[in-house]
């Protein structure tokens, strides 16, 4: 069977001629604002790829097709629900649509490839993984207005957390009430997230010159949206409560698992501070509700700011150089930590 030809796109034709899809756009519209020299270029570039527009690529010049994608793991978590709050508040100012790209909670690379290959979006706003170097290959040479919220990519607005600071200001507090026999509830995934949390655990620990013991950093084994699940704490804090007795206090790397803890805590008959201090961190709007010490990343403001910036490119009144922007997360102590041991 012949292999199927890849349908050549206008996001091909843009790169080809090292241009925007917005002048592509204006080309295939006979629009008079692109220059002879550019012209020439785009077309040469139609010419030589084959390229055949369809309807969607027309409209992109025609302001038709006013379409922001946002692309997420795993939707059904708090974390991502926070970030999409942000973004929904700005974009009710705007005659945009969204698009959602659910990267699901495993190969992201992947799926995120796989998305940009469909249709035309004037935006890419990109949240909650690492970019990995195809991936960032692939979106310059979008030439789309593109932002990321979680990690720093070179050639793109965006944004990420002093991850390795938040970590260690939660255990601080925790050795700040007394507590010496902490432990730490991670995911089992590999990520630069969870090891700049996990160094942050154990920079506290160390500065209060208290031994460092791994062992005492454990996962869940469920597995459920990566680990980041409350199924993930609950089995965590119940492994720490039968192997470590003395453990007094525990560090979640995320909420939904520190929310877990709490139910495994309370179905064993203790309860958190009395028996156990419990900190977490992404300060989501339950914990705020339940007085779960968390560490806040204010998710929200961070991609209002991020989609204000987005569309602002997409809309030509932003040209300056993208940035990089690296925020300090901040703790917010409630009822979960705050008994002295």
């Amino acid at each position: 069977m012949a292999k199927e030809k890849t349908r050549i796109t206008i996001y091909d034709v843009a790169n080809h001629a090292h241009v925007a899809i917005s002048t592509v756009s204006r080309v295939l519209n006979q629009s008079p604002e692109v220059s002879p020299a550019t012209r020439n270029r785009v077309e040469r570039a139609i010419a030589e790829l084959q390229y055949r527009p369809d309807r969607t690529a027309r409209s992109l010049a025609q302001q038709e097709y006013n379409t922001l994608a946002v692309a997420l793991p795993s939707f059904t978590a708090p974390f991502q629900n926070e970030l999409l709050k942000g973004i929904r508040t700005c974009i009710r100012e705007h005659a945009l649509d969204l698009l959602i790209c659910d990267l699901g909670s495993s190969n992201h690379d992947r799926a995120l490839l796989d998305f940009l290959k469909r249709g035309a979006v004037q935006g890419m706003l990109i949240g909650g993984m690492q970019i990995s170097p195809q991936v960032r290959t692939t979106l310059q040479s979008l030439h789309a207005p593109t932002a990321v919220i979680g990690d720093l990519c070179e050639g793109v607005d965006s944004y990420a957390w002093d991850d390795t600071t938040g970590a260690s200001a939660a255990v601080d507090h925790l050795i700040d009430q007394g507590h010496r026999h902490i432990a730490m509830i991670r995911s089992a995934a590999r990520s630069t997230l969870q090891e700049a949390r996990a160094e942050g655990y154990r920079m506290a620990l160390t500065r209060a010159r208290i031994p460092v013991d791994d062992d005492r950093i454990l996962a869940g084994r469920i597995e459920k949206h990566g680990g980041f699940s409350e199924e993930d704490g609950y089995d965590a804090m119940t492994q720490i409560m039968e192997r470590f007795p003395q453990v007094t206090a525990v560090f979640a790397s995320s909420d939904v698992q520190a929310i877990g803890a709490l139910s495994a805590l309370a179905d064993s008959g203790r309860r958190a501070p009395d028996d156990m201090a419990v900190v977490g961190y992404d300060d989501i709007k339950t914990s705020r509700f339940i007085g779960l010490t968390s560490v806040s990343q204010y998710m929200q403001q961070t991609a209002l700011e991020a989609t204000r910036r987005l569309l602002a490119r997409i809309e030509g009144s932003e040209t300056s150089a993208p940035i990089r922007r690296t925020m300090t997360p901040e703790l917010q102590i409630r009822h979960s930590s705050d008994r002295p041991l």
